[in-house]
């Protein structure tokens, strides 16, 4: 049976220019409710991808998002927030767009459509068998990332594809498919909107819950965030306030000296023993 793309199908609204603004909102949100569905049902396959990462991550292993266009922009966002979010190297979670950096901004002619490239990528950054590759294309058919995942597989990553259409050729590549299916996009093949958020929550979902899974974060809290700004400053100082019934002003103190809200704590409580 011939392979047919789901997302790239005909919206299922039509003459979008003679609507108003208000039935224009009102539309893409209904669309965009079916998003969280579609994630929800992808959650076993989700699972078993984070499953698989944390022990390899304790090994000293890595994440690769790897995409074209908005699919790849949107794995170079989530890696980017790793660093101020949990306090991480940049190293542990990286983001490869094809094109390389100039494409986050503009549309490089051709780069998507080479096989080879997703692979030489990951070579710049010395791929091992503890790293996990994780292919992110709404079509299923990316050429770069398909090439990407079928190398990475071959050399003993855990590898993972997020595709928005079913039984996709990305998804024949990776060990475990992730297949968020959310239908013909608003405006028919614009796939950096419903399969553009679902890949976006995905990817928040599987970054989250590794770095929750290796001590980044106490009850509820982002105890090894980068104090990058004063309202994270504040932040910290208040979690620190609460946690150790100090004074504002110490707190603070003491949060700017240890440069996080774990090291701070620690050193609190070991001076207290």
């Amino acid at each position: 049976m011939a392979f047919v793309k789901i997302s790239e199908q005909d919206s299922l609204y039509n003459d979008l220019e003679k609507k108003s603004v208000h039935e224009l909102l009102t539309e893409i949100n209904q669309e965009d409710h079916k998003v969280a569905d579609a994630v929800q049902r992808a959650i076993p396959q989700i699972e078993e991808l984070v499953t698989q990462i944390v022990p390899r991550m304790r090994q000293g292993g890595r994440i690769f998002y790897m995409g074209a266009g908005t699919s790849g922009r949107l794995g170079v966002l989530d890696a980017s927030e790793i660093p101020p979010t949990f306090g991480m190297d940049p190293g542990w979670i990286i983001g490869l767009i094809a094109g390389g950096d100039t494409a986050l901004r503009n549309a490089v002619e051709n780069a998507e459509d080479d096989t080879q490239q997703g692979w030489k990528d990951l070579l710049e950054h010395n791929v091992n068998e503890r790293d996990t590759v994780i292919g992110i294309a709404a079509s299923g058919t990316t050429p770069y990332v398909i090439g990407a995942l079928r190398d990475a597989r071959a050399h003993g990553c855990l590898t993972a594809a997020i595709t928005s259409n079913p039984d996709a050729p990305v998804s024949h590549e990776a060990q475990i498919a992730i297949e968020m299916i959310v239908g013909p996009e608003y405006v028919t093949g614009s796939s950096r909107m419903k399969s553009g958020t679902g890949q976006k929550l995905i990817c928040n979902m599987i970054s989250t819950s590794v770095m929750i899974k290796m001590g980044r974060v106490k009850g509820n809290k982002m105890v090894n965030m980068q104090l990058t700004n004063q309202k994270l400053i504040d932040r910290g100082t208040r979690w620190l306030v609460e946690s150790l019934g100090l004074p504002y002003d110490d707190a603070r103190r003491l949060l700017l000296l240890h440069g996080s809200v774990k090291k701070a704590e620690e050193a609190y409580r070991n001076m207290s023993l």
